[in-house]
């Protein structure tokens, strides 16, 4: 009887503190359409991947037309000149593959620049999003568009223009 009786008192505990949680949404994607810094930001990005792209790029039509060249002239050269034109062709692919990796990789340019453009951005919205958590006792603030289990939410729990408003954007 005992340990029925403290069974759902305990069960009544926690349904309690369960109940005294609360919880909110955001939608980080509607946050930064709506930040300007955020938009100059992706579009540097934007204009530095295409200058990167178009320059390896320009390194693969290179060796592309060695390749070509070689082709067309195989059958009169010799083998060491075959060797020679070889090694060239191999050389300018490398080219273009060093720089994909430079640009491109996990260090490259582009992770760089990101790192310098976007993540303040983003450090800002964290930071406005933790302080509006403390003020209001928020036990958990979700982004809808990484919680792929959520279905439904109210959009009473949104609370994207509080953050656009802590953060000096009004929506």
């Amino acid at each position: 009887m005992k340990k029925a009786i403290l069974l759902s008192l305990w069960f009544a505990v926690c349904t309690l503190t369960a109940n005294a949680q609360k919880f909110a949404l955001i939608d980080m994607e509607y946050i930064l359409k709506n930040i300007p810094a955020y938009a100059q930001a992706n579009n540097q990005l934007n204009q530095a991947s295409l200058q990167y792209q178009n320059e390896i790029e320009a390194k693969a039509k290179e060796a592309e037309a060695l390749y070509k060249e070689y082709q067309k002239s195989s059958a009169s050269l010799s083998a060491s000149q075959k060797t020679q034109k070889e090694e060239e062709i191999v050389a300018k692919e490398r080219e273009a593959a060093e720089l994909r990796k430079k640009y491109f990789g996990p260090e490259g340019e582009m992770a760089r620049k990101q790192e310098t453009l976007i993540t303040p951005i983003q450090d800002k919205i964290y930071e406005a999003v933790k302080q509006l958590s403390e003020q209001k006792g928020y036990a958990v603030v979700v982004d809808r568009g990484s919680a792929q289990s959520i279905i439904f939410a109210s959009p009473n729990i949104d609370i994207s223009n509080e953050v656009l408003a802590k953060l000096g954007y009004s929506n």
